[in-house]
């Protein structure tokens, strides 16, 4: 699906991965679950593009659902993965802490695990290798990409801004539809690690000029970065008062 001049997503407001192309070639950022191999072929295809036009492959984190073609591009076809040093390892297959997985609601769970399924869910393909990135860097990859540290959801979470897709990819920072209830609209993602540390971390959108604001799970938003984190704040406190 084409968003912009030079932004298009992948999957769906159920889990989803966003590519950018500009005269340099494509750039991926997460690579959902195994099964988006193909739709990754046919987005590639429309956008007059093949998977030799792709030079890297940047991970918001290091979560089964957001690495899923990642280790294929990069065995296959020799192509980068990068992922934040503190996530390497999750990356790599390492142990996700148990969080609590707090209100759910069975229609919108039962809907993630259908499409996890449908997808190849559970064929995971965890990376062997990986490039690792920190905070600040503007990685060597078409989009000009910014690395933003976003510790919370994970300890490498990251936000990636690109002025030339003018959007901020965020990852599980934030959601915009909860895969456990279906609640839609800017919020906190579930599964978090640590949920105040990812709020505090949210005031690291400010002041980014980007109309888009991409999370992994639920539609595209548009508006101003700066004012997210009181939003999802607010989302957060009326969830625990319900």
């Amino acid at each position: 699906m084409k968003l912009g001049p030079h932004l298009h997503r992948l999957g769906n407001d159920v889990v989803a991965a966003y590519l950018i192309d500009t005269d340099d070639g494509v750039t991926i950022i997460d690579a959902g679950l195994p099964g988006h191999w193909r739709d990754l072929l046919a987005e590639l295809t429309a956008m007059g593009r093949t998977v030799g036009d792709v030079r890297g492959v940047v991970l918001t984190h290091g979560d089964s659902d957001h690495i899923g073609f990642a280790e294929k591009l990069r065995r296959d076809h020799g192509i980068p993965v990068y992922v934040h040093t503190a996530d390497a390892g999750r990356a790599r297959g390492g142990n996700k802490p148990k969080v609590a997985m707090g209100a759910k609601r069975l229609g919108p769970l039962a809907v993630f695990f259908a499409y996890a399924l449908r997808k190849k869910g559970w064929r995971t393909s965890w990376l062997t290798e990986v490039t690792e990135v920190t905070d600040g860097q503007v990685l060597p990859l078409p989009g000009a990409l910014e690395v933003i540290g976003m510790p919370g959801h994970s300890p490498g979470s990251i936000a990636l801004y690109s002025p030339d897709a003018d959007a901020v990819f965020v990852g599980d920072a934030l959601t915009t539809r909860h895969v456990l209830t279906g609640r839609t609209g800017l919020q906190p993602a579930p599964f978090t690690d640590d949920p105040a540390r990812g709020l505090d971390s949210l005031g690291r959108l400010g002041g980014l000029p980007a109309v888009w604001v991409l999370p992994g799970h639920g539609p595209p938003w548009r508006g101003n970065p700066g004012s997210v984190q009181e939003t999802v704040r607010r989302a957060a406190e009326s969830a625990v008062g319900h």
